[in-house]
């Protein structure tokens, strides 16, 4: 199996290339600066910008040449930010919005020329935009803007036998989030492990009757 993994140097970027890996999957991974193959033996290719086509396709070339192909694309860069709606800026939201939503529009647009029949499209929401609480908003509506892509997307690319969901974390155990919630229990969260291994079952052809899914990702596993 040939994967894509963009957005790939954060702690769910890791643990999804190593969940694919351990799996025997040929693995490249965009990323802002960082080139080469790894110890795992996984590529990396530099992308400054996933929201900038050119930047965005340039890499996606590279990795589809490294590889011959692609059976999968795993999108998951994006951002998040806490702001009441008082508080916030329209720039606080284009710049949630370019992140999450452009971010995959662009990185799917780039793969799905080299996509067959089989391939599959993975993306990252969120649990805390259905329904958006306080200080949720711009990013509630910037992950809501991504699973409406992925509703429409998987409907467009039907005929084409190739598939597109989303994973919705709840809030993911990473050394950020604890050092961002001190007094939350982290007990109650997802590991990065757990979403990846949902994100490569979405993947895999033992999914293939799953498409347009939004899936809740939210057990403490």
């Amino acid at each position: 199996m040939k994967v894509i993994v963009s957005g790939a140097a954060g702690v769910l970027g890791e643990a999804v290339r190593d969940a694919f890996l351990k799996e025997g999957a040929t693995v490249s991974c965009i990323a802002i600066g960082r080139e080469g193959i790894d110890a795992d033996g996984a590529a990396w290719f530099a992308c400054p910008d996933l929201a900038d086509e050119h930047a965005t396709n340039s890499a996606v070339d590279k990795a589809l040449a490294w590889m011959g192909g692609i059976d999968a694309l795993v999108h998951v860069a994006g951002a998040f930010d806490w702001k009441k709606v008082e508080d916030s800026s329209v720039a606080d939201w284009r710049a949630l919005y370019t992140a999450n939503v452009e971010t995959t529009l662009v990185t799917v647009k780039a793969c799905l020329p080299s996509m067959r029949a089989g391939a599959s499209i993975v993306a990252v929401g969120a649990a805390s935009a259905q329904p958006a609480g306080v200080g949720m908003a711009a990013y509630g509506a910037a992950k809501s803007g991504v699973g409406r892509l992925i509703e429409a997307l998987a409907q467009e690319i039907a005929p084409r036998g190739i598939r597109a969901n989303a994973v919705l974390p709840s809030i993911i155990d990473t050394p950020r989030n604890r050092a961002d919630m001190p007094e939350a229990d982290p007990a109650t969260w997802t590991s990065p492990a757990s979403v990846a291994d949902a994100i490569s079952f979405l993947a895999r052809p033992g999914s293939r009757a799953i498409s347009g899914a939004l899936i809740p990702v939210t057990h403490n596993g």
